[in-house]
């Protein structure tokens, strides 16, 4: 027996526009349609649904919609190389916070000298990152630091502290938007990184966004797993 689009949409508690945008972009089978002409979803729209639900806060809407229309296509192994790229990244993601806090506790203790003084160029501030020119700009003017000028031909002056800054907001370019990684920026711009514990503080904040984001990728991947059952592929 098949479902109106109000009821499937209420037990999922989203709106009806937004299940018809889903079959609208291929996201869920086209609903079938009863002898009076209206939408009826089915059994297996609920499997998609909680699948986007489960899949979407870990992997982004981008990455979910890829994986599904994959599945859709009967091109299984593509749909789940996608997802372990993701998981790939996520784990140089928390590789890299290592070495990160490692090096903010060489600091703190004083195993490593923490020149403030010492001033870089953009260019050598993007080789000792591995962060493009380009989104250094970016990410100043969008305030998430600030720099200071040469005063003999304006080129921007980083420090070690925008060094430490630029790799934290690294960390967090492929996490899925969310109030809690505007939060972390928010506090990434407000840092002060001479008071290294306070950096510290920072980086443990994003070491748990990290570990909740593995955890409801293993939620993504249940329900994910479940779908690929019904499909049958």
């Amino acid at each position: 027996m098949g479902m109106r689009p109000r009821k499937l949409a209420n037990k999922f508690m989203i709106s009806a526009s937004t299940l018809r945008n889903y079959e609208a972009k291929g996201l869920i089978p086209p609903a079938e349609r009863s002898a009076n002409g209206y939408r009826m979803y089915t059994e297996r729209h609920e499997i998609y649904l909680a699948c986007i639900q489960a899949m979407a806060p870990a992997f982004g809407m981008e990455v979910t919609t890829v994986v599904l229309h994959a599945l859709q296509r009967n091109e299984l192994e593509e749909a789940l190389w996608v997802v372990r790229e993701r998981e790939v990244k996520l784990y140089e993601e928390k590789a890299s916070l290592d070495q990160l806090v490692e090096e903010l506790n060489s600091y703190a203790d004083g195993s490593q000298a923490y020149d403030f003084n010492q001033r870089f160029r953009i260019h050598e501030v993007s080789r000792r990152t591995g962060v493009p020119k380009s989104a250094i700009r970016y990410w100043e003017k969008s305030g998430l630091f600030t720099t200071e000028r040469d005063t003999d031909n304006e080129y921007r002056l980083y420090n070690e502290s925008h060094l430490l800054k630029i790799k934290m907001i690294q960390i967090l370019q492929s996490s899925v938007y969310s109030e809690e990684t505007v939060k972390l920026k928010q506090s990434i711009a407000r840092l002060e990184i001479q008071n290294l514990e306070q950096g510290i503080k920072v980086a443990e904040r994003i070491r748990n966004h990290l570990n909740n984001t593995i955890k409801h990728q293993m939620i993504g991947l249940y329900y994910l797993h479940q779908l690929i059952r019904s499909l049958d592929i």
